[in-house]
């Protein structure tokens, strides 16, 4: 009986990957016979698999994807990822019943609880070394990033509720295209009909949303990506700014962990940035921090304007 539990297992990982193998190929894999195979094909359905077959030339085995989630065959490492991942987005949002950061707290429970005897052990060492610091953000409700992109997929015409960050609230029927994360916030990307063109949504101040029947046809996106789009929209208002620091990446990064900011190294051991901002100010409490010099190269009032308040100090 423990041979048959190991092929069958066996077979679900192969069939996991989500490709499609003949029957040759798979039992070639396994070293069973091609009997042997269609016996454990029929055992894993009978455990809840949906594995279609594709008979004569050309034919395959394949995982499809059932009603309901059959258990999953996770190894050692991918059931660890999976634990710290649910833990990670647990700890982003405001605990909202529905928001996808409650499920994953729902979801690190059920993950931990049916996990093998031998990984037990590294499971609990890992919860007892592990804390996560929470994240106050926007909690977003998982049935609305299902229901959208679920409309994207099959190109359906949406409508909602959307209360603008004004509080004034309105009602939108847009062709959504992409779902974006940005900065610990979800958007959406959709051409909005009622205004003849692209719009940015937040998804957490969606409500009544309701994917409709109607098709639409798929645009060219406003930009390179969708978040090429949103950054664009975000730094409508900012002024680009070049510096140069004398630190390393890492170090820089650590000190922009909640800018969006590109940085690259260069010799000696320092680090370019760029990055959008309205105000010179917001350059100081980072670089402050970091105690390293800098050369702010554009836009030249902000370089003035770091002079000047260096001088001051100096005073």
């Amino acid at each position: 009986m423990a041979d048959v539990l190991r092929r069958v297992l066996a077979l679900l990982a192969v069939l996991q990957t989500g490709r499609a193998f003949s029957g040759d190929e798979l039992a070639a894999r396994l070293d069973v016979t091609p009997r042997t195979l269609r016996r454990d094909v029929d055992r894993l359905r009978g455990y809840g698999y949906p594995v279609e077959t594709q008979p004569g030339p050309g034919g395959y085995y394949r995982l499809a994807a059932g009603r309901a989630m059959p258990p999953l065959l996770l190894d050692d490492d991918e059931a660890i990822a999976t634990l710290l991942g649910l833990a990670t987005l647990a700890a982003i949002g405001d605990a909202t019943e529905g928001g996808v950061d409650d499920a994953a707290t729902r979801a690190y429970g059920k993950v931990d609880q049916y996990l093998p005897k031998r990984l037990r052990p590294r499971a609990a060492a890992l919860r007892e070394s592990l804390e996560t610091t929470p994240t106050r953000a926007p909690s977003t409700s998982a049935g609305t990033l299902s229901t959208l992109a679920d409309a994207i997929h099959h190109e359906h015409v949406v409508t909602f509720d959307y209360t603008a960050a004004t509080g004034v609230t309105s009602t939108r029927r847009v062709e959504p295209h992409r779902q974006l994360h940005l900065n610990l916030r979800w958007y959406l990307l959709a051409f909005d009909t009622g205004r003849d063109d692209w719009r940015v949504f937040r998804t957490d101040r969606i409500t009544g949303l309701r994917e409709l029947s109607l098709r639409f046809t798929r645009r060219p996106l406003p930009a390179g990506t969708g978040i090429d789009y949103l950054r664009q929209g975000l730094a409508k208002d900012r002024r680009r700014v070049v510096l140069t620091i004398d630190a390393p990446v890492t170090a820089v990064a650590d000190t922009f962990t909640y800018q969006d900011v590109e940085l690259a190294p260069v010799a000696g051991d320092r680090t370019r940035a760029v990055l959008s901002l309205d105000s010179w100010h917001w350059l100081l409490p980072s670089l402050a921090f970091l105690d390293a010099d800098f050369t702010v190269h554009e836009p030249a009032e902000f370089a003035a304007a770091c002079r000047r308040f260096g001088a001051r100090l100096r005073q």
